[in-house]
């Protein structure tokens, strides 16, 4: 029987995310213990990361385990030929929990179900990126005191961009209304679209970014337009600073708004922005450490009480 794995935020339940939550709440207050003491975990990134690689080894660390693998598949033995499944079934000899992130959509679900330790999905391609979708919910809940019929305006990339994708399935259990920011060339999927008519969530689309998009939001998401995924760059160039938020623009904006990214950006948020109380997004990544090692205490059964 193969372990239990987080691949998709839909491998979650309800009751799951919030026992989630509070486990992160509960590492937010006392980030430091000795629970993966003699625990090895490995992290496998393909692609380029800073923010989650350093956030999952930071995890590790923090609570007293080592961390094995690579930051560049150049390093690795996939430069030789060696399959995805070979080096899964290699690398859980020596680790007791991999985190993998793979340009291919469906290579971590795959690497669950040949591995013999838990996978943590940590992006694949542009489908998925469940870690990152709940250090966003535990940041939505930590600002706004709740994750029940809030407004989310998500901007930017939202064709091609994993944590969008994400964070409107782990936000479907809580009754949200989404505002959809997006050029023709990035919108949202018809699928995720279909997604939210099935669960009943309410969902406007807009071309422009309007006051009214801003205005009416709880939830400011912003995205980077991501180069790439492109395969014409002159499309890429069309559409790259498409969107760009201003400190101004926040002017008529709720008391309670908060801007969130998952980061890095590049010009969508000019930095006039960063001296606002409404921007969140420092705090949102960090938040990523409390919230993966809740999720690895979890999925290798330990009590983080």
């Amino acid at each position: 029987m193969n372990p239990k794995s987080l691949v998709n935020i839909g491998d979650y339940s309800q009751t799951d995310i919030l026992r989630i939550l509070e486990s992160a709440a509960r590492f937010k207050q006392q980030p430091n213990r000795d629970l993966l003491k003699g625990k090895v975990v490995a992290t496998l990134f393909f692609e380029p990361s800073t923010r989650t690689r350093l956030s999952f080894e930071t995890a590790v660390n923090r609570l007293g385990g080592r961390v094995i693998g690579f930051s560049d598949s150049a390093t690795s033995s996939s430069t030789k030929g060696e399959s995805l499944k070979d080096t899964i079934l290699m690398v859980s000899n020596y680790a007791d929990l991999i985190v993998m992130r793979h340009h291919l959509e469906g290579s971590a679900r795959y690497a669950s179900e040949v591995s013999p330790v838990p996978v943590i999905n940590a992006g694949d391609g542009a489908n998925q990126h469940p870690t990152q979708t709940m250090l966003d919910l535990f940041t939505i809940f930590e600002t706004q005191g709740t994750l029940e019929e809030l407004t989310i305006t998500i901007v930017g990339d939202l064709k091609y961009g994993r944590t969008v994708h994400s964070l409107i399935q782990g936000m479907s259990y809580f009754r949200p209304t989404f505002n959809f920011v997006a050029p023709d060339e990035l919108h949202i999927p018809e699928k995720y679209k279909q997604f939210c008519d099935t669960k009943g969530i309410p969902y406007r689309e807009f071309t422009e970014f309007s006051p009214e998009a801003i205005n009416s939001a709880d939830i400011l998401y912003m995205t980077r337009v991501q180069k790439e995924r492109f395969t014409d760059l002159m499309e890429y160039e069309k559409v790259k600073n498409v969107y760009i938020l201003h400190d101004k623009m926040l002017e008529q904006s709720k008391e309670n708004l908060k801007v969130l990214h998952p980061l890095p950006r590049v010009k969508e948020i000019s930095q006039d922005v960063d001296k606002n109380p409404k921007a969140y997004y420092f705090e949102q990544a960090k938040n990523g450490m409390y919230t993966r090692q809740a999720i690895i205490c979890d999925l290798m059964g330990i009590d983080a009480q």
